[in-house]
């Protein structure tokens, strides 16, 4: 018999993880790829997440729309594993638009993404309030209720608003149980079905043009040699399944996330860039081995404006952790590692990195992944010389300052993984891309 030879696909795909708590920076290293792909996807969470891009002397968050829309020539995809607030889309549509930039033929939205309904919102901080110090942190944006749904084969999906009939149906099992628990249980106002069937209705007429099979889109385009850059939110150590979990977010911003979230197989992804930051932060509650109390801690959260792009939350800030992310970049499968806002640590005429833990007296290198034990490490640091001046002229690792190339050599010989990729201020030219 004639042997066959099989064409393979072309590794034409990047996924783009943050490390860490989320925060890392991801934004702008997308914004700063995307004239590099021809197609960008964001492929889980929802509005609570805040991508921040500064150029042309602007800063602009972006909660939904990846952050490739900057780009005239890059298409945008928000994925199937993205939970949809309509307001909050809506909103940013109008905000891209009037910066000047078409969004009509860029922006492709998948008809199996879920929906935020505002009963999620409220539910969100109903339970949120009622936990008292065992808060999760949550944004209260609805996140977690939409994807609880989801699971439950529950969910309102983008596909829904296509048929009224449907929509309605399916808004009054949902409210037959969640009204219940509005009236009975926190007392407060239930919601009328045929108030949201007309409100989302509405909402179906504007997005209708966005609306598409986006898994069959990306499968052609990909196979035709499209280059497709996945863009996740949050961080690994919020993964549901990998992260400090019961404080992490509802969904997968592993790269595992990505093919799930996307519709992209695996055997598409060449590379997985995973952003580290310079030094490590946190919003909400949990573990955080190398938080700082003290005045570094504040000097941190001050030089790097670490307050929430979507909540406005002042974030708890530490020294670099390399445990945890041995971690992250082994679950991620990561290939080269994006260093971000490098730029912090300029003033510091030390740098602390946590190499190790000390469990019940014992050094500890690999990740607790229960939280119970991850509370109870301290860390162990090595500590670094600090550069005490700005690299943000720098465009190659030769024109950094000795001592911040030592901190990024130290990096990579620590986690046998290249840094490719420094950022050394927030515009999208004060990069050093190896």
């Amino acid at each position: 018999m004639e042997s066959k030879s099989f064409s393979k696909p072309t590794r034409t795909a990047t996924v783009i993880v943050g490390t860490q708590f989320g925060d890392e920076g991801k934004g702008k290293l997308v914004d700063y790829l995307s004239d590099k792909y021809d197609i960008v996807v964001r492929y889980q969470g929802g509005a609570n997440a805040g991508h921040t891009i500064c150029f042309d002397n602007k800063s602009v968050v972006l909660h939904l729309i990846p952050s490739g829309i900057f780009h005239e020539g890059c298409v945008c995809v928000i994925g199937n594993g993205v939970v949809i607030d309509p307001v909050a889309l809506l909103e940013e549509i109008k905000k891209v638009e009037e910066l000047g930039y078409d969004v009509k033929g860029r922006l492709f939205i998948s008809h199996n993404a879920h929906l935020i309904m505002p009963y999620h919102k409220r539910l969100d901080s109903l339970h949120e309030d009622a936990q008292g110090e065992q808060k999760i942190g949550t944004t209260g944006r609805g996140i977690g209720p939409s994807y609880e749904d989801k699971f439950a084969r529950k969910g309102i999906r983008v596909v829904d608003l296509l048929s009224p009939d449907v929509l309605q149906e399916k808004l009054r099992e949902n409210l037959a149980a969640k009204n219940k628990l509005f009236r009975n249980i926190y007392e407060k106002e239930e919601f009328d079905v045929e108030e949201l069937v007309r409100d989302y209705s509405e909402f179906d007429k504007i997005i209708d043009p966005y609306v598409t099979n986006t898994q069959l889109y990306l499968s052609r385009q990909l196979k035709a040699g499209k280059t497709v850059l996945l863009e996740g939110a949050q961080g690994c150590l919020l993964d549901v399944d990998h992260g400090t979990y019961p404080y992490v977010t509802s969904s997968n911003p592993t790269s595992g996330g990505a093919c799930t979230g996307s519709g992209i197989a695996p055997n598409y992804v060449g590379k997985v860039i995973g952003v580290v930051k310079a030094y490590m932060t946190r919003v909400g509650n949990g573990a955080f081995p190398s938080e700082l109390f003290d005045e570094t801690g504040e000097s941190l959260c001050r030089i790097g404006h670490e307050f929430g792009a979507t909540t406005g939350r002042k974030r708890r800030c530490g020294w670099i952790d390399l445990v945890a992310l041995r971690y992250s970049l082994t679950v991620n499968g990561v290939t080269e590692i994006a260093l971000t806002k490098l730029d912090v640590l300029d003033t510091f005429e030390e740098v602390k990195v946590c190499t190790s833990y000390m469990l019940d007296g014992k050094e500890i290198h690999d990740f607790p992944t229960d939280h119970p034990t991850l509370s109870r490490v301290t860390p162990v640091y090595k500590t670094l010389k600090g550069w005490m001046s700005s690299n943000a002229q720098a465009r190659t690792l030769d024109d950094m300052r000795p001592e911040a190339r030592s901190f990024v050599t130290f990096l990579e010989d620590e986690l046998q993984v290249p840094v490719t990729f420094v950022s050394v201020g927030p515009g999208r030219e004060e990069t050093v891309y190896r």
